[in-house]
């Protein structure tokens, strides 16, 4: 990371902040926040390839039952974030919405302004319980 980019780095833990939020809380109006409109989604976990748009995604977060409503604990963790150039970073993140607990990788662009979410690119595991196993 570029040492000079401390206001980009405190914007980017901002946008990865709200990200956690809007999962937790399944509130996509905070995630439209978060993310890039053109933003892609994807995952390979299940063996195929799973890549869907935000027009897509968003509203499978919408009809959730947020974890929060579940009274979850939190699992959130920033992993690590790298600046690639002045408007390109990555980061890598952890949660939890039970029964999985994802990965995630964040390639983030600074575009209108401010610092967005582009791709999100996870893998999950599921939690050992019955049916889980």
């Amino acid at each position: 990371m570029n040492p000079a980019n401390s206001k980009s780095l405190e914007a980017v833990t901002q946008v990865l902040t709200n990200y956690f939020e809007g999962l937790y809380r399944c509130d996509t109006q905070l995630l439209r926040q978060v993310f890039h409109p053109a933003a892609i989604y994807a995952c390979a976990t299940d063996k195929d390839l799973l890549t869907l748009g935000m027009a897509e995604y968003l509203p499978i977060v919408e009809k959730r039952v947020s974890p929060a409503s579940r009274g979850d604990a939190r699992t959130d963790r920033i992993v690590s974030i790298e600046f690639i150039g002045p408007v390109t970073a990555l980061a890598k993140v952890q949660c939890s919405i039970l029964p999985k607990h994802f990965t995630d990788v964040l390639s983030m662009i600074f575009v209108e302004n401010r610092w967005q979410i582009i791709a999100k690119v996870f893998h999950y595991e599921l939690q050992p319980g019955p049916g889980n196993a």
